[in-house]
């Protein structure tokens, strides 16, 4: 016996795209059983929006919006006590599908997993872990040239990630707003291959790595800027911005203009201005007034560009006022190709990305560029305020923020981070995604086959981990499946003598009472056996309210390998972990 049960083709049908009315319907009323109190027939949203959390789904997400409004009314609806919040409703069927309708499919894919990272737990779990063996080292200088970032401690150290879909996890000082300094070229860069096009900006900027210091004075053979993410590239892009870009947008419209750029990035995130520091880094210029000056002799400039506005807007850019966790959305939108993951704005178009991209590969690492490309393999941009923006294309992108420098400008704890995670996952832009086989891959659900699902389940069961068994649920796994031996996830949970998984099976699942192994026991025989009587007594009640189901010899199919499963994982369990 592995029948389907009936929930699943409920789970199997498709929201996404042009959804009918009835389907949508049905993924709620699923939803609702899949939560619901079996005493009281109600959804407690603190649970389940605790559910969606730990997929990666932020409260604030902009996406549920309607979700948080819907849900707002509904508690102003039932309840005149202020102080009470909307995590203690319990809402009824209609008020559930009310609360959902409008988000269902974003909804659905989380809990689902069909997000790009699908066990998002523990991803973050290894981020976790790479974070705190970064934080230990100690080594590296503070920027001092402006007081501003002069007066950081070295101990701020803060990761936030983001994921093409919108999954958001943060750790240490995320909060704290920096200004982006370098971390700003490529995005100014993009904004001009979005407002111009590739052919015009690599008229008057080259595209090949330097080979000298960031600030050096030198041209490249064609008499322009080596490329955008050195000094003399980024002012050349700022003076195109100014000149080329609406050129009859005065000074201080532009620097709007650009801003709001920075912003729709962010998907609306932290995206300030730091005065003082745009003051600072004007009066300590002498070095890029050489460069411009030295760049306007050589005709490096748009035709009648503005010198000093130019460079007004380089400082300006650079003295951008973020987080960590604005950063990581901002390198989001470039793994994401120009789209917002947060707000699904098309903020920048795909080919821009790709040239930006192509660049923070090959120079975006000052003179480590080329060691970190061999080393970590992938696009980003490093500045001197300790941050690091790395983007990791169709995947995530990740804003590392340590104020402590190594000799070459890079943020110590920064480097360590990205060595660490292309240690453990597949991410280097050259890893066999297939034949890594000492790597993880956190893109591909764990389940290799029929058999390594099986085994999830049943282990979840004997540990009576309701958690992962719904999560399963949901993800359109069958919950009747069984081993060699015939033994389903009921036979574990009742030897075990979980009740509330064993409830959880037959209620919301609804698995069959009473499967044989190959023994010929049953749930309920195993429960007695072992003494657990009052799971034996629920799975006896349950058997006479329902005289449909006789005992039945439970038979497993053969395993199949799934096209685009994930390689073999040793780690069985690892998504009920609880995160904070």
């Amino acid at each position: 016996m592995s029948q389907e049960p009936a929930w699943r083709d409920s789970m199997c049908i498709s929201v996404d795209g042009d959804d009918k009315k009835e389907g949508k319907s049905n993924v709620e009323d699923v939803l609702f059983d899949m939560f619901k109190d079996d005493q009281t027939e109600k959804v407690h949203m603190g649970r389940f929006m605790a559910a969606l959390t730990e997929t990666g789904l932020q409260r604030s997400d902009p996406r549920l919006k309607e979700f948080r409004d819907n849900l707002s009314r509904v508690h102003a609806s039932v309840t005149n006590h202020e102080e009470s919040s909307v995590t203690a409703l319990n809402l009824t069927r209609d008020q559930f599908k009310q609360v959902i309708c409008d988000n269902v499919v974003l909804i659905s894919r989380s809990l689902r997993h069909h997000f790009v990272i699908p066990q998002w737990g523990e991803f973050c779990s290894h981020i976790e872990d790479f974070f705190w063996a970064s934080k230990a080292l100690t080594g590296g200088k503070i920027a001092s040239y402006i007081p501003q970032l002069a007066r950081f401690s070295p101990e701020y150290w803060g990761v936030s990630v983001c994921s093409i879909d919108g999954q958001r996890y943060s750790i240490g000082d995320t909060n704290m707003s920096f200004t982006m300094q370098s971390c700003s070229k490529p995005i100014t860069y993009a904004i001009a291959l979005n407002e111009l096009d590739a052919d015009t900006v690599h008229r008057y900027v080259g595209t090949e790595p330097s080979g000298r210091m960031f600030n050096a004075i030198v041209l490249d053979y064609n008499n322009k800027p080596h490329n955008p993410l050195v000094n003399a590239g980024a002012i050349i892009v700022s003076a195109l911005l100014h000149q080329l870009v609406k050129p009859d947008m005065t000074s201080s419209e532009k620097f709007d203009f650009v801003q709001q750029y920075f912003s729709r990035m962010a998907g609306g995130e932290t995206v300030g201005f730091s005065n003082g520091t745009f003051l600072s880094e004007r009066e300590n210029a002498d070095r890029n007034y050489a460069l411009a000056y030295y760049m306007r002799e050589n005709k490096c400039f748009p035709e009648k560009a503005d010198l000093t506005a130019a460079l007004d807007l380089y400082f300006q850019s650079c003295s951008m006022d973020v987080t960590t966790e604005s950063v990581s959305v901002m390198a989001a939108t470039l793994a994401n190709g120009g789209i917002c993951p947060i707000t699904g704005d098309q903020v920048l178009q795909p080919a821009a990305v790709r040239d930006v991209l192509s660049l923070m590969h090959s120079c975006g690492m000052y003179d480590y560029s080329g060691q970190f490309a061999f080393k970590v393999g992938l696009p980003a941009k490093s500045a001197v305020c300790g941050a690091i923006m790395l983007v990791i294309p169709n995947v995530v992108g990740i804003c590392t923020w340590s104020p402590p420098l190594d000799n070459l400008g890079n943020s110590v704890r920064g480097i360590k981070f990205c060595e660490n995670m292309v240690s453990i996952f597949n991410f280097h832009r050259y890893d066999n995604l297939r034949f890594a086989a000492n790597k993880k891959d956190p893109r591909k659900e764990k389940y290799e086959t029929r058999g390594q699902k099986v085994v999830s389940l049943l282990f979840s069961a004997s540990t009576g981990d309701v958690t992962a068994m719904r999560r399963y649920a949901l993800s359109g796994v069958n919950m009747s499946e069984c081993d060699y031996d015939g033994r389903t996830a009921l036979h574990l949970a009742a030897s075990e003598g979980h009740l509330d998984v064993v409830k959880f099976l037959l209620e919301k699942c609804k698995v069959h009472a009473a499967p044989m192994d190959r023994w010929k026991r049953t749930p309920a025989d195993d429960a007695s056996e072992f003494g657990y009587s009052s799971v034996a007594e629920h799975l006896t009640e349950y058997l006479l309210n329902h005289p449909g189901q006789t005992p039945t010899e439970c038979k497993v199919s053969p395993p199949t390998i799934h096209e685009g499963a994930a390689e073999p994982d040793d780690h069985a369990t690892g998504e009920t972990k609880k995160r904070d």
